[in-house]
């Protein structure tokens, strides 16, 4: 006799699971000083526990060896395996470009400003430098990696549409340029988008965008693999010593 297992409800259950964390972080996130920033330190305390433990969660600046910055990010997910810098000045973080796997910019609603807002983040995380040499390891040296195309998302809360993902989403999306496009999001009680190769959408139903939104966020990055190792040398060459 073979015994199986109800898949659909075990991905439900853990919906309910995540669901349950996020409104309780939400509600106990307390040193954030607007509505808003209490949201997205809700996402990014939610990602870190549900992501494996490779993957680092925050608000942060990026940055090049060249020294250019990019926007604010209000959620970065990235690496310290490779590219083990993470500058703290002030209280605001500068993660190297190169460490980067996503972006995402976090706001209430869903509409045509916050996805364009959200696009014009990425587009300044894409436009700059990064390196990437060989890896010594043990049975001899890996050549540099070429750099992956990070992954950028928008997730809000709710959409001022009344179709989050109907014909004004889907026009908004056609005038952005390759930078600037939107791999994934999540509108928490609408439903949760992902951008395929062909230019088209894969849209969840209102009930799994939550699920839907983790589990297709998990395989871009299973997909991106590892980070380049960044180049330490030429980030340091604006030391006096180096």
């Amino acid at each position: 006799m073979t015994n199986k297992v109800n898949m659909r409800e075990l991905f439900l259950d853990m919906q309910q699971e995540m669901i349950m964390e996020l409104n309780k972080l939400r509600k106990h996130v307390t040193h954030a000083p607007t509505k808003g920033d209490t949201v997205e330190l809700s996402w990014i305390e939610f990602l870190s526990t549900y992501l494996p433990n490779r993957y680092c969660v925050d608000t942060a600046f990026i940055v090049d060896n060249t020294g250019i910055r990019s926007d604010q990010i209000d959620l970065v997910i990235y690496d310290q395996q490779y590219s083990p810098f993470v500058f703290c000045h002030s209280g605001v973080k500068y993660i190297p470009a190169e460490s980067v796997y996503a972006i995402f910019e976090v706001k209430q609603t869903l509409n045509k400003q916050h996805l364009l807002y959200a696009a014009e983040k990425a587009e300044s995380v894409r436009a700059l430098e990064r390196t990437s040499v060989p890896i010594i390891h043990a049975g001899g040296i890996y050549p540099p990696r070429p750099t992956f195309d990070i992954v950028a998302g928008l997730i809000t809360t709710s959409s001022d549409w009344t179709l989050p993902f109907g014909k004004p989403f889907q026009e908004v999306n056609k005038e952005l340029k390759p930078w600037q496009r939107l791999n994934i999001g999540c509108t928490l009680d609408s439903g949760s988008f992902l951008l395929k190769a062909d230019g088209t959408f894969d849209i969840s139903s209102k009930e799994e965008s939550l699920i839907f939104f983790f589990i297709k966020l998990f395989i871009q990055l299973q997909n991106l693999g590892t980070v380049p190792a960044m180049d330490i040398d030429l980030y340091s060459q604006v030391l006096d010593s180096i």
